[in-house]
């Protein structure tokens, strides 16, 4: 792998279009990680790591480039809430969010040369209005929870779910902005008036 200034260790299209729309260049790169919780971890520590070693293992073959990880996870009454293993999965979880306060911490890290030089998890509550099974299933049926922790995106049809974000929208959508290009900034990725 060529180095290049920023390598983004992710294949979700959220993260990749929440970085180009602020105007930050970036290669990509998978990881390869596997995302398995370690029994009792909490949220934010789950997410952390998730970032941390997705960042470290893509930097292994980076060529001295600072590489971003970033992982979300979703947390309502105690339960880290992943992507739905099937329609059944995904309705379960729907119906635990509905009405309720829920909990989505992302993570990022940047890593250069095998060396976490920053990390740091940012989290967001989101409150759900009340849904009914059939407008759960309507919202399924479109497609959009099966690939996404907690079973909704924020950013298209799940939107209409939300009444309340305490915290910021981006970090709900997987990947808190403004922390990160104050990091980037840190590490000269991007100039101070935004990307490069």
């Amino acid at each position: 792998m060529a180095a290049t200034k920023l390598i983004l260790a992710s294949t979700s299209p959220r993260r990749r279009a929440l970085l180009a729309a602020a105007g930050v260049e970036f290669e990509l790169a998978e990881s390869g990680v596997e995302e398995e919780r370690l029994a009792g971890e909490p949220a934010g520590k789950f997410a952390l790591r998730m970032a941390e070693d997705k960042a470290l293992a893509v930097s292994r073959r980076a060529g001295g480039a600072l590489v971003l990880g970033a992982d979300t996870v979703v947390e309502c009454g105690g339960e880290i809430l992943g992507k739905p293993r099937d329609h059944a999965d995904a309705h379960r979880m729907l119906r635990m969010l509905s009405g309720r306060f829920h909990t989505v911490v992302t993570a990022f890290a940047l890593v250069r040369d095998g060396r976490i030089v920053e990390s740091r998890a940012v989290t967001s509550r989101v409150r759900f209005r009340d849904l009914g099974d059939d407008e759960i299933d309507a919202y399924i049926r479109t497609g959009e929870p099966m690939d996404k922790a907690g079973a909704y995106g924020i950013q298209a049809e799940g939107a209409g779910l939300v009444v309340e974000v305490e915290g910021e929208r981006d970090n709900v959508m997987g990947l808190p902005v403004e922390e990160v290009l104050a990091a980037l900034r840190r590490h000269a990725i991007v100039s101070h008036e935004g990307g490069r």
